[in-house]
């Protein structure tokens, strides 16, 4: 694995999910209490043992930035290897900005090609999941594939929404469609039975969807990259142009849990997916594959009288009566007396306010960081640093699908409450 390089591309400008990108890139976005959306592709590739990586991003990179700074030095306890951010730049020969998947690595093809290496892997920076990428690269080299496509098998209702590969029996794949219906995708089908799923699931998830993952012989892509100026994206015209061509392209099998988290509906089901009991359908606890971020040397969370069911607790927390289920709680999260708090995702604060901070605000009638006291929130999404005051409810009374109230420091998107990062929610509230 040290003659692969890694790519990750951190995606655009997020605007499926906003306002969780208003101030942070996607791959900055928090996951699951203590994590970024960035981690999970960067520890899949150490734990690969691929060590050389760039983040492609071009929007509100700076807490990107930062958190990769702070999180991964690989010259020293992985190796000789490294993490870092690549933001989309204006040069004489390249005044544009970031066109497509495709196009971002084009435009850094300069720095890529003096990497000594046998194969580019490409990555999505906002997909929750855990694949051993040393498996996918040794059948890619295994079958002397040009490229190797990373295969999610679906049913029909999910299939519409992928890019999906016709193959034949022996994997290889014959045809490729970025969101057929209708015939077309009638005529994507195929026998998954033959891939090692069960008759039954066969039958169920009959269509193999591009997962965004792909493993490219080194001088494949920059050659399909430079013959074909124009194509931006990957998915759309790269693969059907490599197809064309009458390149080698391959099929890589991966039944295992794969989320797309890249609207907010989907961010919030895969984060409090992760409270499920006994078993969730994706854990952070493998000793054996573990998922890294940054070490904060946080003090333990502390639970005065609280009542807490199914939930995640984040580090550094103080929660005093309250009665907490279904929740996924950030590090240093506060939560006062007599709240109540239901399938809602708490991202938590960047900083501690002391006790004297605290009081002081309230004297001049500010409202300190955390949820205040005889506060009910259910399904709802909290962002870093908010300040909710006091007896403040927020339901989505009105069963709102989407609403903009910036003003006031929320949104509403598929019917849920997200009150965006820094934002205050005045004692006494109702949404």
């Amino acid at each position: 694995m040290k003659r692969v390089l890694g790519i990750v591309l951190g995606g655009g400008a997020g605007t499926r999910l906003f306002p969780l990108t208003k101030m942070r890139a996607k791959p900055a976005v928090p996951l699951a209490g203590k994590y970024r959306l960035i981690d999970i592709p960067v520890s899949n590739c150490i734990n690969s043992g691929i060590n050389k990586i760039y983040v492609l991003t071009q929007f509100n990179s700076a807490s990107l930035n930062r958190h990769i700074s702070q999180t991964y030095n690989l010259s020293s306890g992985f190796g000789q290897g490294f993490v870092e951010v690549l933001a989309a730049q204006q040069t004489p020969d390249s005044p544009s900005w970031f066109e497509g998947t495709a196009d971002a690595v084009r435009k850094y093809e300069w720095l890529f090609q003096e990497w000594d290496v046998d194969e580019v892997l490409i990555l999505s920076g906002d997909q929750l999941y855990r694949m051993d990428y040393a498996l996918f690269v040794e059948e890619h080299r295994r079958s002397g594939a040009d490229l190797t496509v990373a295969a999610l098998p679906v049913d029909g209702e999910q299939a519409e929404g992928f890019g999906l590969m016709r193959t034949d029996e022996g994997g290889w794949i014959r045809q490729f469609k970025e969101k057929p219906k209708g015939d077309e995708l009638l005529e994507m089908h195929v026998d998954t039975a033959s891939m090692g799923l069960s008759a039954e699931e066969a039958a169920r998830r009959p269509y193999l969807a591009s997962m965004g993952i792909y493993v490219f012989k080194r001088d494949v892509l920059f050659n399909l990259l430079k013959e074909n100026p124009g194509a931006t994206d990957f998915g759309k015209e790269i693969i059907p142009t490599a197809l064309g061509n009458g390149l080698q392209l391959r099929s890589y099998l991966f039944d295992d849990y794969w989320e797309d988290i890249g609207t907010i509906r989907a961010f919030y089901e895969a984060n409090l997916a992760l409270t499920v009991q006994p078993q969730p359908p994706f854990s952070f606890y493998d000793k054996k594959f573990p998922i890294y971020t940054r070490t904060r040397y946080l003090p333990p969370s502390k639970l005065q009288d609280a009542q807490v069911t199914e939930s995640i607790i984040g580090e550094g927390s103080l929660l005093k009566a309250c009665s907490i289920h279904r929740c996924v709680l950030g590090v240093r999260s506060r939560i006062e007396n007599e709240v109540v708090l239901q399938d809602t995702l708490v991202m938590g604060a960047d900083y501690f306010e002391s006790g004297e901070e605290r009081a002081l605000l309230r004297e001049r009638g500010g409202i300190p960081l955390g949820v205040g006291q005889g506060t009910t929130v259910k399904r709802a999404i909290l962002d870093k640093n908010v300040r909710i005051g006091s007896n403040v409810t927020i339901v989505n009374k009105d069963h709102v699908e989407e609403a903009d109230r910036p003003e006031h420091g929320f949104y509403i998107r598929n019917g849920l409450v997200v009150v965006v990062k820094n934002a205050s929610i005045a004692d006494g509230t109702v949404i």
